[in-house]
């Protein structure tokens, strides 16, 4: 058996194996073209493709595809295999560079947002070198970018390296500015963490709201749930142990640095971890990381619930963004230095941050924006849906004596005179975490906690680079045009801290003094999908994402119309299957209680006329009662459903799903959720939470 080391990015074409197999120059090629964005050549990418073939055939390859991500929020892929006919009758493998640089396939069918019409089939698909190539099963599969006929992205890769490409630009300006001429390139790195349920495929197949919404619409509370903490990081159960070695095993392979497992607050609830990369690379390994997930999981018998909120009344999943800038040389940006400089430019790196969420508060809360989490966020697991930053009492205390032009009273007393007094030496763990922060400083990083466990992590991550791009834009043409460099600056920190204090938060989020506290500082409160996503058109946001060129307006458009389209089409099929739940299934089983009932009481009634029989007939009455209330409220449901289709516009629907359609799902739930716990339980149709939530042994 391989060891971790030897088996660890076996399956991948990464530096390693391109030092190995490709001739010096042509790896110094791509290496620029890796590192520096130089255009890469024709006969390079032929070398590297007929490498990359040889490499791929002797892992036992035969096939190859161009894996991208459309805007469908999974990955896609379409495999053509190695072979060619050769002239005595056999078969050659070939690659060529063509083929590795580009791919055609139909795009016909792939969300666009009106970029382009259904008979307008043409897409393509572009390498991304930045991102190496892996083998999974018997296909090389190659990290590409995927656009129209036109240009446009229909891609979410796309947009994301075109915001750290901004992030870059806009970085190395305020690098200069600090003397800083080495640097040749800025790096956005993320370390997603990520939450899952498991349950058993027994369970899950006798769920059709888990089968068909990935989540339960039914079910009532068990009598046990969370509430004694026992689950968070308790000891594993073999089974998920088992799974879990698996999962290493096959994440490993593929070079993905899997790092941290454990239990988490809900049964049945997992956590999976891993050292942080560089963000493009970052947001292929969590697709990978969610696809092997289910996979293996099958493999054991398992289904792996990725959903935010599978389960009422428990702990939601969530994938929090440890997000972090760098210099290509290792500097991390967001630490504090050894000198008056460094300590100015960590300051200013921070402030552009403060900025950024402050005057894009809304992109990002729309970034996470599905109908999963809307679920989750402002449950007592989540942060709420009002955007806030933590910093910590020793930060913000730096920022105030800033701010007010007095003596930080830390470790030593200092004015603060940026440029020339040194900041207090900060510790990684100089403050305690505030789970409930939706943005918290961890030492030299950002935790954003609002993600969804299903999300893709590129759009959060387009927007937080876009964002803080468009901070560190702004000071760099002021600084560059500055007579007085550092009062200038001091000048600038001063004003930033002072015009975005009120974004800064570092008590509990989840206290409901919060939400009246965050309305009165004039900050968003947007709840839910429709609530926010109509924001992404804002002049500001349009403007902002077009002047860094990280989306054209028609893009930004078409990402609009997605979201929100997925978000009704979403809401409208859990509808419809509760509706078929409730009259196929549900009603049918109280029914035959009630028949069960109704025979007991009469054969009770022929022993002894004159027993009351108070038993059977008040759980006749009431499920009587509820059966009536299920009925009409499936009815209402329903009709609620069938007025989507008289709404004028994405958006209008999108309202009509969160004012009409939602409450009636609840107002269905309600009674169903009553009868399950008086009805007999081998009548009832469905594994209860009890059975889903403590299946896995």
């Amino acid at each position: 058996m391989d060891t971790v080391p030897e088996m660890f990015a076996s399956m991948v074409f990464d530096d390693r194996a391109m030092r190995a197999k490709l001739p010096a120059k042509v790896y110094q090629s791509l290496k620029k073209t890796i590192d520096e964005g130089v255009e890469l050549d024709i006969s390079v990418a032929n070398a590297v493709a007929d490498a990359m073939k040889d490499w791929a055939v002797e892992k036992g390859a035969t096939h190859f595809t161009h894996w991208f991500q459309p805007l469908t929020g999974i990955t896609a892929e379409k495999h053509d295999s190695f072979i060619a006919p050769s002239p005595d009758g056999g078969v050659i493998m070939e690659f060529s560079g063509k083929e590795l640089i580009k791919g055609e396939p139909d795009a016909s069918s792939f969300p666009s947002g009106g970029l382009r019409a259904t008979f307008e089939a043409r897409g393509y698909t572009a390498w991304d070198p930045t991102s190496y190539a892996f083998i999974k099963g018997k296909t090389l599969c190659i990290p590409t970018a995927f656009c129209s006929y036109g240009g446009q992205a229909l891609d979410k890769k796309t947009p994301l390296l075109r915001s750290m490409e901004a992030l870059s630009r806009q970085a190395l300006r305020i690098l200069r500015l600090f003397g800083n001429t080495e640097a040749k390139r800025v790096v956005s790195s993320v370390g997603p963490e990520q939450e899952y349920f498991l349950i058993t495929k027994e369970m899950y197949d006798a769920r059709p709201d888990l089968r068909f919404c990935g989540r339960t619409l039914f079910g009532a509370k068990p009598p046990k749930g969370q509430e004694l903490d026992d689950h968070y990081f308790g000891v594993i159960k073999p089974g998920v142990t088992a799974f879990m070695e698996d999962l290493n095993d096959e994440l490993w392979k593929l070079g993905i640095l899997a790092k941290t497992e454990h239990n988490e607050v809900a049964p049945a609830q997992h956590e999976l971890a891993p050292i942080y990369t560089t963000t493009n690379v970052a947001t292929d390994h969590n697709q990978l990381t969610m696809e092997i997930m289910q996979k293996v999981a099958a493999r054991h018998g398992l289904v792996c619930l990725l959903h935010e909120k599978p389960f009422d009344g428990v702990n939601g999943s969530g994938k929090h963004n440890n997000w972090s800038i760098s210099t290509d040389s290792g500097q991390n940006l967001l630490s504090p230095g050894e000198t008056p400089y460094e300590n100015a430019q960590f300051l200013l790196f921070l402030c552009a941050v403060i900025k950024a969420v402050d005057d894009y508060q809304d992109l990002l809360r729309l970034s996470v924006a599905t109908a999963g989490n809307d679920h989750r966020l402002g449950a007592n697991e989540a942060p709420p849906a009002i955007v806030s930053m933590f910093l910590g009492e020793e930060l913000d205390a730096v920022l105030k004596a800033i701010e007010t032009d007095t003596p930080y009273e830390g470790v030593e007393k200092v004015q603060m005179k940026l440029g020339v007094d040194v900041l207090p030496k900060f510790s990684r763990d100089a403050t305690d975490r505030n789970r409930t922060s939706p943005f918290a400083f961890t030492g030299n990083k950002f935790e954003f906690r609002m993600l969804g466990s299903a999300n893709s992590i590129a759009c959060v991550n387009i927007m937080l680079n876009s964002a803080v791009a468009e901070s560190l834009r702004i000071y760099a043409d002021r600084l560059e045009q500055a007579e007085d460099f550092e009062g200038t600056l001091q000048t600038m920190i001063k004003k930033t801290v002072h015009d975005h204090r009120r974004i800064i938060f570092n008590g509990n989020g989840y206290d409901e003094a919060w939400v009246e506290e965050a309305e009165r500082r004039g900050l968003l409160n947007l709840r839910t999908t429709a609530d926010c996503m109509p924001l992404l058109l804002d002049e500001k946001n349009v403007k902002m994402l077009t002047s860094l060129g990280v989306m054209s307006k028609d893009e930004i458009v078409s990402r609009c119309d997605i979201m929100l389209e997925n978000y009704c089409k979403t809401v409208t099929i859990e509808a419809n299957t509760m509706v078929r739940m409730a009259r196929k299934q549900i009603m049918p089983a109280i029914e035959t209680y009630e028949g069960t009932l109704a025979e007991t009481a009469a054969a009770k009634k022929t022993v002894v006329p004159d027993l009351a029989c108070s038993y059977e007939s008040g759980l006749i009455v009431r499920l009587s009662q509820l059966l009536d209330e299920i009925c009409a409220r499936a009815d209402e449901l329903e009709a609620a459903v069938a007025g989507l289709a008289q709404c004028d516009g994405i958006i209008a629907e999108s309202q009509a799903i969160r004012d009409e359609v939602l409450p009636r799902m609840d107002a269905l739930r309600a009674p169903v959720d009553e009868a399950e716990v008086m009805t007999k339980k081998d009548l009832w149709p469905f594994p209860s939470y009890g059975d889903l939530l403590f299946s896995v042994k």
